[in-house]
């Protein structure tokens, strides 16, 4: 992914007010950033725990995404895939976050939902960076080039749900 700069970021929002994106709390550590590691930039609110917020590169343009994240918690017994990037993780690693849709559609209260890393870590996962807790990835024949497209398609695909 490309460097983008905090004013990107908040007019990249296509499924929220332009007030909503520019009050939302950025990621800590934005100007050291490593983007060349990352597919999209996604991070959690930290002063409100059920709010995530994904920031990509969609063919050419920069979309930016607010999520919404399900109350329910599993128990540390309870394993989950991330539909993204398909990491296994133990307990609420993995959590169902929801987009309002873009347009009209997000008006009148329609969303889309994904089962994605809790953390919003995928690209790091796929890449070995991130470790997950007792869990893992699932062994097979793609090489990691491959994982990242994949990784990258399966996004793409959730953000034309949100978007159409």
């Amino acid at each position: 992914m490309k460097a983008v700069s905090e004013q990107e970021i908040r007019a990249s929002f296509v499924n929220c007010s332009k007030g909503e994106a520019k009050r939302l709390a950025l990621p800590r550590g934005l100007a050291d950033q490593r983007w060349d590691d990352l597919d999209f930039l996604g991070w959690r609110d930290p002063g409100a725990p059920d709010r995530g917020y994904l920031v990509t590169d969609l063919g050419g343009e920069v979309v930016g995404l607010a999520l919404r994240v399900a109350a329910r918690q599993r128990g540390h017994l309870h394993r989950g895939m991330c539909s993204v990037c398909l990491t296994t993780h133990p307990g609420s690693g993995v959590s169902l976050m929801t987009a309002r849709r873009a347009g009209q559609a997000g008006r009148d209260s329609n969303s889309v939902g994904v089962y994605v890393c809790s953390d919003l870590a995928c690209s790091l996962y796929v890449r070995g960076m991130k470790i997950p807790e007792l869990g893992g990835r699932l062994e097979g024949s793609l090489t990691l080039e491959e994982q990242i497209d994949r990784t990258r398609a399966r996004l793409s695909a959730f953000l034309d749900k949100v978007m159409a």
